[in-house]
């Protein structure tokens, strides 16, 4: 087999083995072999003959440091989490990260699909959602802090038409979320049949524990009782699979991220009503002009 060298390489192997085994000095090899003195000392220090692969080693180049790079394989095998949620976690954490470089710090370890990290019980072929005519409604909510506050964004899609209604409140109570939902379906002109939401206790009892739960076993959740009087099948995602809602978990994030950058929000400022009135007004204008 010929030899494969670089694309400007001045030597061969053959020349490159004479330099390593002479003992002639660097200017009497250049002038022999009519090749730069540089280009000697580099052969002479080589262990090999060949070419070395051109580009950036392995994580060369990289702003995140083996720490960084830790913390975020670690993250992703414990939460499972997509990779924009990823990104919103550890942001604060990791203030030089970027949706690029954790994609190919994800990429570079491995675990870039999820499917790969899942328990071997639980992979199998891809599946998709069934196709549902209008009606089919994801519901969930997002935290936001605004100085010393604690805001929290409802947001409602439907799955077929991708109409979003969304309100920021300053709790997530069970009776503020049933109140969002009246305020929801009033929004949309057509018949909602299903609502799919995870297992926050403002959507249902299911996670709570035995002791916490309502003595009166008759007892509805708040929001459940408006998908009955509305007679609407109320369904909620697996426990630890939040994804199955992935429809509407990343939505809160793409609103919130614009109005911090536009300044609408800020982390860390007192509270100002007005700022909250403004931040509201911007969620409606982004969510209509997007949706």
């Amino acid at each position: 087999m010929g030899q494969v060298l670089h694309g400007t390489a001045t030597t061969t192997h053959v020349v490159r083995a004479k330099i390593q085994a002479s003992e002639a000095s660097l200017l009497e090899l250049s002038e022999q072999y009519g090749i730069n003195p540089k280009t000697v000392l580099k052969w002479k220090h080589r262990d090999s003959v060949e070419d070395q692969k051109c580009g950036a080693k392995l994580g060369q180049g990289s702003v995140l440091s083996e720490l960084d790079e830790t913390v975020i394989v670690e993250t992703r095998r414990k939460t499972l989490l997509p990779l924009d949620d990823l990104f919103d976690l550890l942001l604060p954490l990791i203030p030089v990260l970027t949706r690029s470089n954790l994609h190919r710090c994800l990429q570079r370890h491995h675990i870039s699909r999820l499917v790969d990290l899942l328990p071997p019980e639980e992979k199998g072929e891809y599946k998709t959602f069934k196709k549902y005519g209008p009606g089919y409604l994801h519901i969930d909510t997002a935290q936001i802090n605004l100085g010393m506050d604690k805001w929290y964004l409802f947001v409602a899609i439907d799955r077929a038409t991708r109409y979003v209604y969304v309100e920021l409140h300053d709790n997530k109570r069970m009776e503020t979320a049933s109140a969002f939902l009246q305020q929801a379906l009033k929004q949309y002109p057509f018949k909602i049949n299903t609502i799919l939401t995870d297992n926050g206790i403002e959507f249902s009892y299911n996670l709570l524990v035995e002791a916490k739960k309502p003595k009166d076993k008759n007892k509805v959740h708040p929001f459940v009782a408006v998908c009955q009087a509305q007679t609407i099948e109320h369904r909620t995602t697996l426990v630890k699979h939040p994804w199955t809602n992935g429809m509407v978990e990343a939505l809160p994030i793409r609103l919130v991220h614009p109005l911090f950058a536009s300044g609408y929000m800020q982390k860390g400022e007192d509270d100002n009503p007005t700022g909250h009135r403004i931040a509201r007004d911007k969620l409606v204008q982004l969510h209509s002009r997007r949706y």
